[in-house]
């Protein structure tokens, strides 16, 4: 075994509004599998990844213990926590429940959207390397489009250097001392403006975060569009499984 363990925090409580079901967009099918199982196995296979903590909405740790984890045999996922209102209060209680085990110094921690089903081996390796290097990365694309930044009025008023934009995917890699005292500042404040784990490593730690190379393919699951299109990739995976 590794010295340092890498753990996966999977958040699973988003609610999907824009999907238009009254099913938490997680729990929706992909080919007989619901989006959850797809990323939980990849880390359950992963040659990386230690074990896992899966968040959940509030009031589902029950069901998810009983009418998911019963049916899927997933060995690695060592705790189920409910998760808070917003996504930064779900990270923090996953946060907490590997301080409480004072299981930090030295090791890793991946924070990784359920609704990003298909992450990959390859993305979880390029993550580990560069998190080894930097301390802290975040995976992520070059984006294919040309970006607008707008004003207030709605009117084009900046065009940043594409070669420089990037669209953040998940997961996001940190050295587990580094974002939890990360939280644990921007959790002591009223106001809270980041809106993924990198910003609050930017802007309570002053840290520089690396950008690590994700996939296209590593798309979230937002809209019914999106469950289309995840269907694709997933058959596509399946078949390429079966040759």
């Amino acid at each position: 075994m590794r010295e340092r363990r890498c753990t996966a925090i999977v958040l699973a409580g988003g609610q999907g509004k824009r999907m238009g079901t009254k099913t938490s967009k997680q729990y929706l099918d992909i080919l007989g599998k619901p989006v959850l199982y797809y990323s939980l196995y990849a880390f359950e296979q992963s040659e990386i990844i230690d074990d896992i903590i899966l968040v959940v909405g509030s009031g589902q740790v029950e069901y998810v213990k009983n009418e998911f984890l019963n049916k899927w045999d997933f060995q690695k996922i060592r705790k189920v926590v409910e998760g808070g209102r917003e996504r930064y209060h779900s990270v923090w209680e996953g946060l907490k429940a590997i301080r409480e085990e004072n299981r930090t110094e030295g090791n890793y921690v991946y924070i990784h959207d359920s609704a990003r089903p298909f992450i990959t081996e390859e993305i979880i390796k390029r993550a580990q390397h560069d998190v080894e290097k930097y301390g802290a990365c975040v995976v992520g694309m070059p984006s294919k489009d040309t970006i607008k930044i707008a004003d207030e009025e709605g009117f084009a008023s900046e065009t940043p250097p594409r070669d420089r934009m990037w669209i953040v995917q998940t997961p996001q890699v940190f050295e587990a001392s580094i974002i939890i005292e990360a939280y644990s500042r921007m959790m002591e404040k009223e106001q809270i403006t980041a809106t993924d784990d990198a910003m609050a490593v930017e802007q309570e730690l002053h840290l520089p975060v690396r950008m690590t190379e994700g996939s296209y393919e590593n798309i979230k699951i937002t809209t019914p569009e999106d469950l289309e299109i995840a269907e694709v990739f997933a058959r596509r995976c399946f078949d390429a499984e079966k040759q």
